[in-house]
């Protein structure tokens, strides 16, 4: 009665980008008996790992560092480009220092402008331009006005 031995030896490596690629290979032979199954077992895994090992060393194409990803077309900011610009605008018409409104948005929100998701923009754009009392067409901010009441609590009004 025949024996079949069945073999498999397989590598993963990590690559850039939080890639990785595989390789394994697979092999089925017949033994006569068991006499020889532990001898045959090792000369079969040796084997494989070999095959293995020199083909794995070949990676073929490996992704650059944020391939498949949303592009960040906004340079190094994470705001959208439109938050970005308004912010920078604002920034350019009332003279005002890039360093302090940057230092405003980490003493704000714990980190710098670049830093900054959607939310945390549209917050920073709001308190500037309440602060400065302009929208971005330079006319008098319309909306919703907040003014402190005793206790530190904050009532909306309209303006």
């Amino acid at each position: 009665m025949a024996v079949k031995l069945i073999a498999n030896y397989a590598k993963r490596l990590g690559l850039p980008g939080y890639s990785s690629h595989q390789f394994s290979v697979s092999i089925e032979t017949e033994l006569p008996n068991l006499d020889t199954v532990a001898q045959d077992s090792a000369r079969m895994y040796e084997s494989l790992q070999n095959v293995v090992d020199q083909q794995i060393q070949k990676t073929g194409f490996v992704p650059p560092n944020g391939y498949g990803l949303e592009e960040n077309q906004n340079g190094e900011w994470k705001c959208s480009p439109k938050q970005r610009d308004l912010i920078e605008k604002i920034v350019r018409e009332n003279k005002l220092e890039l360093k302090e409104v940057d230092a405003l948005s980490r003493e704000r929100f714990g980190v710098g402008l670049p830093e900054l998701n959607k939310l945390q923009a549209s917050g920073l754009i709001d308190q500037l331009l309440e602060a400065h009392g302009k929208s971005e067409r330079g006319n008098p901010r319309s909306g919703r006005r907040f003014q402190r009441l005793e206790g530190g609590t904050a009532k909306g009004g309209t303006a």
